[in-house]
């Protein structure tokens, strides 16, 4: 992967969009997950609901509307993870019906094959070659797939801000603070500012990065003032 990456566009997966029966229950079934609900918003004969996995920077959304009326069920949408068993664990844990361990006899995600899902983990015990699945209740096949070690290149580098740039961005935070401060009781600056600041920093608006901080300081305060 080239280390020059500033004059390129950001182009980062973000949502995956899929067809549901029952809006409810599956929002019920991802929040008992315990993923992230973000947006549950309805107009009319529409409904968007979306939800995002655990440290995901990519999303999914469902509902009402957002779907051509004849889309099928999603194949193959994966979660990586790094321990395949705590992962597991924690889905059985929830009462998700979690397969057992696999591999694919012709290489990950190879259905060329005759029977391709092979009982055990990687032989060789390689990274991204064991996995397991589960479904939401629409069919909605998901794929963990353990990745322990990145391969070369997988791995975006983050160009660094000059002091200019940072110093314009201190700038727009601190006045977008100015007005969580005057709204909101007592709090630190600094608890507000991280989450907004990294939120801008990773191609967020100024107004989604003061949700996402009001959002991380609504979480936090109740822990704080204990």
């Amino acid at each position: 992967m080239s280390s020059n990456q500033v004059n390129r566009p950001n182009m980062k997966l973000e949502v995956v969009v899929f067809t549901v029966s029952d809006v409810d229950r599956t929002k019920a079934f991802y929040e008992n997950l315990g993923w992230r609900l973000d947006i549950d918003i309805a107009a009319g004969g529409y409904r968007n609901v979306h939800v995002t996995p655990p440290n995901s920077d990519a999303s999914i959304i469902f509902g009402k509307g957002v779907t051509p009326n004849n889309s099928g069920s999603a194949q193959n949408l994966v979660l990586a993870v790094d321990d395949l068993d705590a992962a597991r664990k924690d889905l059985s844990d929830r009462g998700v019906d979690v397969s057992e361990i696999f591999h694919y006899a012709g290489g990950p995600f190879n259905n060329a094959v005759e029977n391709p899902r092979v009982s055990g983990r990687d032989p060789e015990g390689r990274s991204y070659f064991s996995f397991a699945s589960f479904e939401d209740p629409d069919g909605n096949l998901w794929l963990l797939q353990e990745i322990t070690t990145r391969l070369p290149g997988r791995l975006w580098d983050s160009p660094q801000a000059d002091v200019a740039t940072l110093a314009n961005l201190l700038h727009e935070t601190a006045e977008r603070h100015d007005y969580y401060e005057k709204t909101h009781g007592e709090h630190n600056w600094w608890d507000w500012y991280a989450p907004y600041l990294s939120a801008r920093q990773n191609g967020s608006s100024p107004e989604e990065a003061a949700v996402t901080a009001d959002r991380y300081m609504e979480d936090i305060l109740p822990v704080l003032s204990k």
